[in-house]
């Protein structure tokens, strides 16, 4: 072991992640740690964590934790750093705590384990579910005989990823095999503790198509193991999202909820089948209305902590170096599961990397590229290019079968925020209309859809030479709140000032809109700015209008009726797009493109109300009354220590702008409605589907 301070085992932590947290927190609790330093790439991410706990010293590289004498190095980054990392630390002459699975690889890990053997150092590797306490609850009723033998174990997992945030992609998008190498390997090392050791393992998996950057989301296998059969069910898609255990026994079962935190046993009673099964379930259920309210007490207390496996495994680690004991979960055990999953990830991981290599194909060169294609407006621009004639490719997040067997058309499959398919899908192309951005979902599908895929695209059109980039923005990156009524909104306006008040699209808009304008300012990108304002048409009855919110199933719309709002028809806004592309005196502007035409949002909801009947459930309340239900979300925000959805800021930007002035769009761009707000909206609200109002396209 390193020197270090006496009685202290200095522990450094490479990974600024989700788990990292856990471990930290369980570390803190022990006298005889000290946390000497964090690394990651990730520095927002490190420092962030640093003073969440105190740490003195981040940086984003593990030898330049060495200065710092750690005695061990927890490794809690994804799984394909795992061996590099963990040898490095090794040949530091530190012990190693790395996250599960061990590594990618059987020859990983007996490099990992030759290293430690080498070195006289401890390798251990953290199968956090063996420290479970319900886990270890089934496990002691099964070692004392309370179900009889053990048949058959069943696993039972559905869990979610954080969105991909854009940049290279990372593990959880090009690798097939992610989602079982990340729980499976948990599932395996369960299984084995309650049915011996793994004879043969049959594992098949599946692509739903509902998560684009996740491949294969659906994982059985199916377990032979010394004393019983396992089962091991893992799906992405399933809700409400379950962790659960199922342990079968001759005289009876276990059903461990992780969630909750409850281990119930049903045994055979004496009596008759039908009235034992009865009075089983009827005494699980009274224990539960006492079990379940009482372990939402302990977390809320904090005598629950979450993530206990997590947390447990990383004192069992500590404590066990400190008192000089085996690690409790050794080198051969963490390789275990990894020879036990190579070959069917192996398979996983080259139907992926087959599919996502051909996506990157020799294209002709195109008119124009539409990123946001299978959109509202992006549907309606790829329209009006291909009635001009033009060659169109889009840029599609799922295969489009019609558009790839259309003459004229080609399609890119893959996200806005990856640089290589971006780059991918401008080369070549003559015009760039930048529409796409995300509309919904977590930050990190904003900071992919919206800043990562800007960013991507704006680099893209200055490496390639594009004719002009047509980049589609959003009045929502103009000051709401505060904004005076009677001064006309122009181009120019004030930005939202406090756009991390507002929400996670107004914050990327914004920053995507002056990723653009620097552009074109600093490095000559040939760009024009579009704002329109809330784009309506027939299929758009069902978004929400300015200052009115989506709750419930219901449509909350706040303040009075008569207020106006910032009404643009789709296909005038086309019609803009495609004037950008070529007006000369547009190039290097920002143009806002609302009609004119006055509609209150009274009559625009009275008009959705006749298109939607009884489908529409509308309630409006006074901003006042919004102001003061806003008022008591931010106070329990607050108090619970999380952000909300729902502020008094919020409130007061949900005022929508008006009056516009558009002369600049009229005088540069030359652009003014050609079918209007008001005839459009006679057709979006006509009886049935409704005709489009005008033709697309100028």
């Amino acid at each position: 072991m390193n020197a270090s301070t006496p009685g202290k085992l200095r522990i450094a932590i490479v990974g600024a992640g989700y788990v990292a947290r856990y471990h930290i927190a369980a570390l803190r609790r022990l006298e005889f740690v000290e946390i000497v330093g964090i690394c990651d790439l990730d520095q927002a991410a490190a420092q962030a964590l640093a003073k969440a706990f105190g740490i003195g010293l981040v940086t984003a590289d593990l030898a330049a934790l060495a200065s710092q004498r750690p005695d061990a190095v927890y490794v809690l980054t994804p799984p394909a750093s795992h061996c590099a990392l963990s040898l490095q630390a090794l040949d530091m002459g530190c012990h190693v705590f790395v996250e599960k699975p061990m590594a990618d690889s059987v020859a990983e890990c007996d490099a990992m384990i030759g290293k430690a053997r080498d070195k006289g150092l401890v390798l251990s590797v953290d199968h956090s579910d063996h420290f479970d306490p319900v886990i270890m609850q089934a496990l002691a009723l099964v070692k004392a005989g309370k179900i009889g033998d053990v048949v058959a174990v069943d696993v039972l997992r559905s869990s979610d990823y954080p969105p991909y945030a854009g940049g290279p992609l990372p593990g959880m998008v090009k690798q097939g095999s992610y989602p079982f190498r990340d729980l499976g390997v948990h599932g395996l090392y369960i299984l084995e503790s309650f049915l011996g050791a793994i004879d043969r393992l049959d594992v098949h998996y599946r692509a739903s198509g509902t998560k684009p950057n996740l491949k294969f989301d659906e994982w059985d296998a199916r377990a032979q193991c010394a004393n019983g059969i396992g089962r091991l069910l893992l799906s992405w898609n399933v809700r409400p999202m379950q962790n659960r255990l199922i342990v079968h026994g001759t005289r009876g079962v276990i059903e461990v909820d992780r969630f909750l935190q409850i281990c119930r046993v049903r045994r055979v009673l004496p009596g008759p089948k039908f009235i034992g099964i009865v009075l089983g379930a009827f005494g699980n259920a009274l224990r539960d209305i006492f079990r379940v309210p009482w372990n939402v007490l302990r977390f809320a207390t904090g005598r629950l902590r979450p993530s206990p496996g997590i947390q447990h495994g990383a004192e069992a680690f500590a404590r066990a170096l400190h008192e000089r004991q085996p690690p409790p979960v050794g080198p051969a055990e963490g390789r275990r599961p990894v020879a036990l999953m190579e070959a069917v990830c192996a398979q996983a991981d080259r139907q992926r990397r087959d599919e996502l290599d051909a996506r990157i194909t020799a294209l002709e060169p195109v008119d124009a590229l539409v990123t946001g294609a299978a959109g509202f407006l992006g549907r309606a621009l790829v329209a009006a290019l291909r009635a001009r004639g033009q060659t169109v490719r889009v840029l599609v997040r799922r295969p489009d079968p019609v558009a790839a067997t259309t003459a004229g058309m080609q399609v890119v499959v893959g996200d806005l925020g990856d640089p290589r398919i971006v780059d991918h899908a401008v080369d070549g192309a003559g015009i760039v209309y930048h529409v796409g951005a995300a509309m919904r979902g977590g930050p990190g599908d904003f900071e992919a859809g919206t800043v990562w895929g800007t960013r991507n695209v704006v680099d893209a059109c200055l490496k390639h030479g594009v004719r002009r980039l047509v980049y589609v923005s959003s009045l929502s990156v103009l000051d709401h709140a505060g904004r005076d009524p009677s001064v006309p909104v122009r181009e120019e306006s004030r930005f939202e000032p406090h756009p991390e008040r507002r929400g996670a699209y107004t914050q990327t808009k914004l920053t995507a809109e002056h990723m653009v304008s620097t552009a074109i300012r600093e490095r000559g990108l040939p760009a024009v700015i579009l704002r329109p304002g809330q784009i309506v048409g027939p299929g758009a009855e069902r978004v929400t209008p300015n200052g009115t919110l989506a709750l419930a199933g219901r449509w909350i719309a706040v303040g009075p009726a008569t207020q106006t709002l910032p009404l643009v028809y789709v296909d005038d806004v086309v019609d803009a797009l495609l004037l950008a592309a070529e007006a000369p005196a547009a190039l290097g502007g920002t143009f806002n493109l609302v009609d004119p035409q006055i509609v209150t949002q009274g009559d625009y909801l009275a008009g959705v109300k006749r298109k939607l009947g009884g489908e529409l459930k509308l309630l409006r309340l006074p901003t006042g009354v919004f102001m003061l239900l806003a008022s008591g979300v931010e106070w329990l925000g607050k108090l619970l220590g999380r952000s909300v959805p729902l502020t008094r800021y919020r409130v007061r930007s949900l005022r929508p702008l008006a009056n516009f002035d558009i002369a600049s769009a009229r005088s540069r761009l030359g652009w003014e409605p050609r079918v209007g707000v008001q005839r459009g909206l006679d057709g979006m609200f006509a009886a049935g589907t409704g005709a489009e109002p005008g033709k697309t396209g100028p």
